[in-house]
């Protein structure tokens, strides 16, 4: 098959407002490591992945439709770095630079172009690194963690490489809301450590991560405090474990045979859950806590008054799920934040023999969307986070199935 890559730095300057964290307020200061663009292409499908925390899916459509390739056969994928700019209009803070975002669109279509334009013959390999252990359920420590490592490379037929794409499901949330430098944080050491030892661009992708990071509650975020285990030293050897594990996978040709599927869900949104008197608590509140809970209780504010004021019911959220495939590799990527147990469920619809890397945050990312066991836990992802995401309300149970319905559907279609 003939594939192709290219690499864009999408790096804001300095003042860009950052998103990730509610309690952080400060815009960006400065710059530790660039923000990426890379596009790979593998004869009419294509997967572009962003160092943002998040992409709408209206602008995910724009990037889709203003490349050459066929819409439909074409992933966007945010890595979820929460050392990013805000990116994505009315969720998870701001304000969005648009010029920015405008050029972040443009280049991600002018990237697909380009790496089409200097496809290559090619041969892909691929398998599964060893678990490197990074990853920690962060809801609570019974719950499931999605081990798996999943590496692809792209070789050319002299064996050097063209590129490699490794997914890992972890959050990238190592660096804490006290950090205002610019990074893809964990992603981006992952990426260089890779490139340096295997000769070539690494693209990475975010797996399932919804209940998934290093080992702190969603809680402990809500701080400007520095942490000890939150530095770019820890980020530094996570990434390092991560690409020492992918470093290593066995990778094996399959065949030659390139696919793309794709399939609209909806998923449903139940009502906000609150009255007028949660919004006047956390008004009350938010007088006299601390900064970083100030911040928080405000936002939860300001999204009640909205939910509150909004005619009907929420409704739904209406995004899609694709499959690519790329010989023994396929790719399953679903949109918002899924659970470790979406995974391993779509996982298990795979054909044997097939390497799958199971990516959430793409083609849009309107929030965390877990499976039904998880809603008697309660806790942020369930009961909390749409309020800064924006959404009217959280996703109501059987999101995550409907998903994994859709992509097990997908997959019967590429193995035929």
């Amino acid at each position: 098959m003939r594939a192709g890559v290219a690499v864009r730095d999408v790096t804001p300057p300095p003042g860009a407002a950052m998103s990730g964290f509610v309690a952080r307020t400060a815009p960006a200061t400065g710059v530790h490591d660039p923000l990426l663009v890379h596009a790979l292409v593998v004869e009419d499908t294509a997967l572009v992945t962003v160092d943002v925390v998040g992409l709408h899916e209206d602008d995910c459509a724009r990037i889709r439709q203003r490349c050459t390739l066929p819409a439909d056969r074409v992933v966007v994928h945010a890595t979820h770095t929460h050392g990013g700019p805000a990116s994505m209009p009315g969720r998870l803070g701001g304000p969005v630079d648009e010029a920015w975002l405008e050029r972040l669109v443009a280049t991600c279509a002018e990237a697909i172009d380009a790496a089409l334009a200097a496809a290559e013959p090619v041969a892909v390999h691929a398998g599964y690194g060893a678990d490197p252990g990074v990853a920690r359920n962060r809801r609570r420590p019974d719950g499931p963690v999605d081990r798996a490592l999943p590496v692809v490379h792209l070789r050319r037929p002299d064996g050097t490489l063209l590129a490699a794409v490794a997914s890992y499901p972890c959050h990238p949330v190592v660096l804490g809301a006290d950090n205002t430098l610019l990074t893809a944080d964990y992603p981006g050491i992952v990426r260089r450590v890779l490139a340096e030892r295997l000769g070539g661009p690494v693209l990475f992708v975010t797996g399932c991560a919804g209940d998934a990071n290093t080992g702190h509650s969603a809680a402990a975020s809500v701080s400007t405090a520095p942490a000890a285990g939150r530095t770019f030293a820890e980020c530094e050897r996570v990434g390092r474990l991560v690409a020492d594990a992918a470093a290593a996978a066995a990778t094996v040709p399959g065949p030659g045979r390139v696919a793309a599927a794709r399939r609209d869900v909806a998923l449903a949104l139940a009502g906000p859950g609150i009255g007028p008197a949660d919004v006047a608590a956390w008004e009350e509140r938010a007088a006299t806590a601390e900064p970083a809970t100030a911040e928080l209780l405000r936002c939860w504010a300001a999204w009640g008054r909205d939910a509150l004021a909004a005619p009907g019911h929420p409704g739904s959220w209406s995004g899609s799920v694709t499959a690519l495939r790329w010989g023994p590799a396929v790719l399953v990527a679903l949109p918002g934040e899924p659970f470790a147990a979406a995974a391993q469920q779509v996982r298990a619809h795979a054909a044997d023999g097939d390497t799958v890397l199971v990516a959430g945050y793409c083609d849009g990312c309107p929030g965390y969307v877990p499976p039904a066991e998880e809603y008697a836990h309660g806790g942020y992802e369930v009961a909390e986070a749409h309020r800064y995401y924006g959404l009217p309300g959280p996703f109501a149970e059987g999101g995550s199935e409907r998903l994994v319905a859709a992509a097990a559907a997908l997959l019967s279609r590429l193995s035929r």
